[in-house]
């Protein structure tokens, strides 16, 4: 879950370093180091824990010496607490040498021991510095680091992106990647490394995905790509879509704040060109093939977190326009359950990243197996999708808060859109039906620039409710799902008790906790669509208002009924069931954004959590 960043070239490598740590910090946040390779043919090299900002400014004050090749991390601790001796990157072979890492090394004791029989000392507690120290040795023995790499990297055993260089080959970066992300910037007399394209996009974006146990080479006009063994790779060059102002505040307090504003346009760049004229095509579906989805009778979903919870509201799309059945599995919990699969299981992966290392094994998984696999991402050229029989990017742009928002609406929509066109396929919707559904789509974005007005009243709440230590959430059918959304959220960023359940679940257990003034965030269903689920609602209300809660009610606009039970209403536009998660869950959203902010904690870095889980 780390940052890494390397460059070689002209410009001032220190500022090109920083820069991208800078964009890369929602990676981790625990340490943070640099390490140069000098014009006078040594490694300066400094890293402290904390933030980026302690780094930067123990730089300012003493920068380091000047140079045309080097490399930097950010860290999300494993191995070793965030401590400055814990910090990559790690030196070796008396100073010489510099590495760092993202991942996990399992087999680090092994290698350990071997360094400490030989008389090494290692000074920190990390499995980095084993393999920092490994290197330095190997290269001691046949001099070229390119060669001591391919070796090295050939023992390790678990997950790891390495970047390494070294003060006798200066403008030489060496890297690999093992299950762990890692792409190249390709630019004019530089060439850069990065755990993602934000390293580097603010200089050039030309970019070069690496695949699985694959070594890069790059100097500043240069770039080689091999295997393991030293065989030429196939690369595959793209282009970011994005530029580096995207992944800027743009005047907003926070990420996350700019992220739930960006939910409209986030939605509408999901919609954009695949529906029409009544009806769903979706042209990166053409590899899996018509007759393929014709032929599937099962659907297993797996994802991790809020791609989790996106994945179960659009469970019920799925199966109620396409009449197949939908399974969500936790993609961690997949592996491990020797699921039921055939070749007419279809399993989708979702992930924000494309690089959830989780997501990523239940994917080999079934393929391993003969299965079709969907991935739904929002990064160009990941992994899972890369692994993946067809890919349906989002286009939310880049997200940067730990805690998702857009990605989790537009998620939604990309799964709703799989969902249309294989009824489409499968004729299980009328033309008629189909088009009534894209026109509600396509008026989403307009409808949720509405809800984003709800802003004020919220604040208002969120801020006299700073002192809260508990909040519970309910909702039915895809309620449910995005109570827990909600949640999380609250959980992720405010660091209070918050639990979701479907509301029909009260009078089964969770209703022991509801005490006077214990506050109850209720997704209410529409009354015009079914009366019957709508009243049972209302009736979860009465019965926790009779217990003393504090009801706060997300409920569609003109919704009478919630008005005598509810202590606040937060409307929503008009809505078919369906499409109504994609709007409330926004003041959920923004109730997090408020409290934590009242509370006065990062929105978005928080504690313990990083963006993008890459170990397992």
């Amino acid at each position: 879950m780390c940052g890494i960043v390397g460059y070689v070239g002209s410009n001032n490598t220190l500022d090109v370093l920083m820069g991208g740590l800078k964009r890369l910090e929602y990676r981790g946040y625990d340490s943070a180091g640099v390490a140069v390779v000098t014009d006078g043919g040594a490694i300066d090299s400094r890293k402290r824990a904390g933030k980026l900002a302690v780094l930067a400014e123990n730089l300012e004050a003493e920068p380091l010496a000047a140079g045309n090749t080097g490399i930097g991390h950010t860290r999300w601790a494993t191995h070793g607490g965030p401590t400055d001796a814990n910090a990559h990157p790690h030196l070796a072979d008396e100073g010489r040498l510099a590495l760092i890492h993202n991942g996990i090394v399992e087999n680090f004791v092994e290698l350990r021991n071997e360094l400490l029989t030989a008389g090494y000392t290692l000074e920190s507690e990390t499995d980095t510095e084993v393999v920092a120290a490994t290197l330095g040795r190997v290269y001691r023995e046949v001099g070229d680091l390119r060669e001591a790499f391919r070796r090295v990297v050939g023992r390790l055993e678990g997950t790891f992106t390495l970047l390494a260089v070294h003060s006798e080959e200066p403008g030489v970066i060496v890297a690999a990647r093992h299950n762990s992300p890692l792409v190249i910037g390709l630019g004019n007399g530089e060439n850069f490394l990065g755990s993602d394209v934000a390293a580097f996009v603010e200089y050039t974006r030309r970019a070069v995905a690496i695949n699985e146990n694959n070594i890069a080479v790059i100097t500043s006009d240069s770039v080689v790509v091999t295997d393991f063994n030293g065989e030429p790779a196939n690369v595959q060059p793209f282009e970011v879509e994005w530029d580096a102002a995207s992944a800027d505040k743009g005047g907003w307090s926070s990420f996350m704040a700019k992220e739930i504003a960006d939910q409209p346009e986030a939605i509408a760049n999901t919609l954009r060109g695949r529906i029409g004229d009544g009806t769903v095509s979706i042209p990166e579906l053409e590899g899996l093939g018509d007759e393929a989805l014709r032929a599937i009778d099962r659907i297993v979903i797996v994802a991790c977190g809020t791609a989790a919870y996106a994945a179960s509201v659009a469970k019920y799309a799925i199966e109620q326009w396409s009449r197949i059945p939908v399974a969500v599995e936790l993609s961690h919990e997949f592996r491990y359950m020797n699921p039921v699969l055939s070749e007419r299981t279809l399993l989708i992966s979702v992930s924000q990243s494309g690089e959830t290392m989780d997501t990523l094994m239940a994917v080999k998984y079934a393929r391993e197996r003969g299965v079709k696999t969907l991935s739904v991402c929002n990064t160009q050229s990941a992994t899972i999708p890369r692994e993946s029989d067809g890919v349906i990017y989002t286009h939310a742009g880049p997200e940067v808060a730990v805690a998702s928002t857009k990605a989790f609406v537009a998620q939604i929509v990309a799964l709703y859109l799989f969902g249309l066109h294989l009824a489409r396929v499968r004729s299980s919707l009328s033309t008629a039906e189909l088009a009534n559904i894209t026109t509600q789509l396509s008026e989403v974005p307009e409808k949720l620039s509405e809800v984003l007005e709800v802003g004020g009243s919220i604040h208002n709440l969120a801020h006299w409710m700073a002192d809260t230590r508990s909040v519970l959430f309910l909702g039915r059918h895809v309620g449910y799902p995005i109570a827990l959304e909600g949640a999380l959220k609250l959980k992720e960023i405010s660091y209070i008790h918050a639990e979701g359940f479907a509301a029909g679940e009260l009078k089964h257990g969770p209703i022991a906790l509801i005490e006077p003034g214990q506050p109850v965030f209720v997704l209410v269903p529409s009354p015009r669509d079914d009366s019957t689920m709508h009243s049972k609602v209302v009736s979860n209300i009465q019965e926790i208002r009779a217990r003393g809660a504090r009801v706060i009610a997300i409920a569609e606009k003109g919704d009478a009924a919630v008005l005598p039970f509810a202590d606040e209403v937060i409307p929503v536009p008009l809505a078919e069931p369906l499409i109504q998660p994609l709007l409330s869950v926004v003041p959920l959203q923004l109730f997090a954004l408020e409290l934590s902010t009242a509370k006065g904690l990062d929105v978005d870095q928080p504690r313990n959590l990083a963006k993008s889980v890459t170990v397992e």
